[in-house]
């Protein structure tokens, strides 16, 4: 009966793990529209499309996702911060939703390698 009651929970997990890797490929997939919707490609570059000055592949393996949030939210000081002196500047990027935010850096998130 134990055996039973734990390969049910094992399950569960696996299946929970499965819904939670369904939801995180939805969010990358609406974080890369969110890319792509602000144009960050004029700037950046991921799998060499777009501004391959502004690379963006391998960065997040450096980066946590709060970071990624102030680069995004508060380019400026971060850049002050990173003694970062690209030419133009980033600029923060304040009116994107909690939701789109969120996504987008679910996106950059995937690409660690």
């Amino acid at each position: 009966m134990l055996h039973m009651l734990v390969a049910g929970i094992a399950g569960l997990v696996v299946l929970g793990s499965g819904i939670a890797s369904a939801q995180d490929a939805a969010a990358i997939d609406r974080g890369q529209k969110v890319y792509a919707a602000q144009k960050c490609f004029v700037c950046h570059a991921v799998a060499g499309q777009g501004n391959k000055k502004g690379a963006l592949d391998g960065m997040a393996a450096t980066l946590s996702a709060d970071e990624l949030r102030l680069w995004i939210t508060d380019a400026p000081e971060m850049a002050k911060k990173a003694k970062a002196d690209r030419k133009p500047a980033m600029k923060a990027y304040t009116a994107l939703t909690k939701e789109e935010l969120d996504e987008l850096v679910a996106y950059l998130q995937s690409l660690k390698k």
